[in-house]
């Protein structure tokens, strides 16, 4: 590990956040690209690109807000939080496999993808999933109770989970320790709530969205599944498409999961066409 710090020029004046904020990330695009081709994954990928991010911010003895009227400075950790948004948006990009348009993904659905994309429904270590959802600006007690995203070994969700069914992922809760996080599967997410309503008036988390979706067409109601593309407007929503073929490039071959995901990919796909709602819909049918 190297780490290079340089004197910061005694001559140099307070700067300002816009120009601090577009520098950084002039510094980190080539960087994040090296370090993503050199194979560098998971929370090393967002600690990596600290380094030359702080390297715009470090060089003025204090950066101030320009749009505000009372001097008031930009913190390390303001600061901080935008580079991880930044990183994170690049990660999910590439999972997604686009360029463009991140940042009207969701951070909830970000999380989602991360978590998933890492370590899938394993037992992932709790520092690493904090790390994320920090960058996403969640905490690890709404990743658990406010969206039902993870299992937390000891928490009182987990034991009422296995209270109300000893048999189902009977296994992992058994094997869990503390310190351990496990992303919920679209089965164990089924709050009624959950793609209907979102918390404190926010906007219903894509993944939220896809998970509701399974549920209806595995219930295998097809109008009920047009019905809420159709009230939701998500059949011209290319970043909801997006997310359902990664979702099924993440997904296990041959899996329940799979199916259902590519029924409504390809249920999405027929636009012309009409669903026959007059007899109920198989996992590997297309509508």
């Amino acid at each position: 590990v190297w780490l290079v710090c340089r004197k910061r020029d005694a001559l140099a004046k307070v700067g300002w956040d816009n120009r601090v904020m577009a520098e950084m990330r002039e510094n980190i695009a080539a960087q994040l690209r090296e370090f993503w081709d050199a194979g560098i994954r998971g929370p090393d990928f967002v600690w990596a690109a600290t380094g030359p991010a702080m390297e715009a911010y470090s060089k003025y003895p204090a950066v101030k807000k320009a749009n505000s009227p009372t001097g008031e400075l930009l913190s390390v950790k303001g600061f901080l939080d935008a580079v991880r948004r930044i990183v994170i948006e690049f990660v999910v990009g590439r999972v997604l496999h686009i360029e463009s348009g991140i940042d009207r993904l969701d951070s909830v659905t970000s999380y989602y993808l991360l978590h998933r994309n890492d370590f899938g429904f394993g037992k992932a270590p709790a520092g690493a999933c904090i790390l994320y959802a920090v960058s996403c600006g969640l905490s690890d007690a709404e990743l658990e109770r406010t969206w039902n995203l993870v299992k937390v070994k000891g928490s009182k969700t987990e034991i009422e989970d296995e209270d109300e069914n000893e048999s189902e992922d009977e296994t992992a809760a058994e094997e869990m320790s503390g310190g351990e996080f496990i992303l919920r599967t679209w089965k164990e997410r089924k709050e009624k709530r959950m793609g209907f309503e979102s918390v404190g008036g926010r906007e219903v988390p894509l993944i939220d969205r896809v998970h509701r979706l399974m549920h209806l067409w595995h219930d295998g109601d097809v109008r009920k599944v047009d019905d809420y593309l159709d009230d939701n407007v998500l059949r011209d929503n290319e970043l909801f498409k997006r997310l359902i073929q990664s979702l099924i490039e993440l997904s296990e071959r041959g899996s329940e999961e799979r199916s259902l995901l590519e029924s409504l990919s390809n249920h999405l796909g027929a636009k012309a066409a009409k669903a026959d709602t007059t007899r109920p819909l198989g996992l590997d049918e297309e509508a």
